[in-house]
């Protein structure tokens, strides 16, 4: 293995960095055991400290596993980070497309799987929503999140709450446009109606509908605003 010698400065980042490398170019594969703090150092021309330093983010990112007494093994070659940053550079659309895809199912699932509880937390939402306003991005963000929390699956839920960075992001950026449509409260409603009812066909056609006016607004500002500019 030919990492870089580091430089002086940044040298945990840098490492990180030469690791990660590594790991997404496929030096490594998944299950296989990494070398040594004492050999990735004299590799690496720096200390110990400095790559066990490294090696504890990569850990923390889900790229890295250590194992008490057996050494540190690749958990995964694929890098959580890139994910992240590829999603925030979506646009609007990108986002509300991705939406539709994951919150169709989710509101199918949680017109299966709702419970009391998750009525409860819903209706609670939508009393937020409604007092707040069709601009809150901050209720209809969390009026969103429980009804991927009603689908009762851990996987759902935690891939919903690492892109609702970037949707909350989207709504806020979205609602400040006076171009955008505000929050369709009613259909809000309906689609709590359908959830608790257990229809799933009418819960997913809700959710199509809700994102089905915002989708048409940003590509009719989109068209408008490149229009305007050529």
């Amino acid at each position: 293995m030919a990492l870089r010698t580091a430089g002086r400065q940044s040298l945990v980042d840098t490492v990180v960095d030469q690791l990660r490398a590594q790991l997404t170019g496929g030096d490594w594969a998944v299950g296989d055991r990494i070398p040594t703090e004492h050999e990735l150092a004299e590799q690496l021309g720096v200390g110990r400290n400095t790559v066990r330093e490294a090696v504890r983010v990569l850990v923390h990112a889900g790229l890295l596993e250590s194992r008490q007494g057996n050494g540190t093994f690749v958990r995964s070659t694929a890098d959580p980070s890139a994910v992240l940053q590829g999603i925030r550079a979506a646009g609007t659309l990108d986002v509300l497309e991705l939406r539709v895809a994951l919150e169709a199912e989710a509101a199918r699932l949680a017109a299966e799987r709702r419970d009391t509880a998750d009525m409860v937390a819903l209706r609670g939402a939508l009393r937020s929503l409604r007092e707040q306003g069709d601009r809150a991005a901050d209720a209809d963000m969390a009026f969103h999140m429980g009804v991927v929390q009603a689908t009762h699956n851990p996987a759902f839920i935690e891939v919903y709450r690492f892109f609702s960075v970037q949707v909350h992001e989207s709504l806020i950026t979205s609602l400040r446009d006076e171009e955008m449509p505000p929050i369709d409260l009613d259909t809000h409603e309906a689609l709590v109606d359908a959830i608790e009812s257990g229809d799933p066909a009418a819960a997913e056609h809700t959710v199509r509908e809700l994102l089905r006016k915002p989708l048409e607004a940003v590509r009719a500002v989109t068209a408008r605003r490149s229009s305007a500019r050529e």
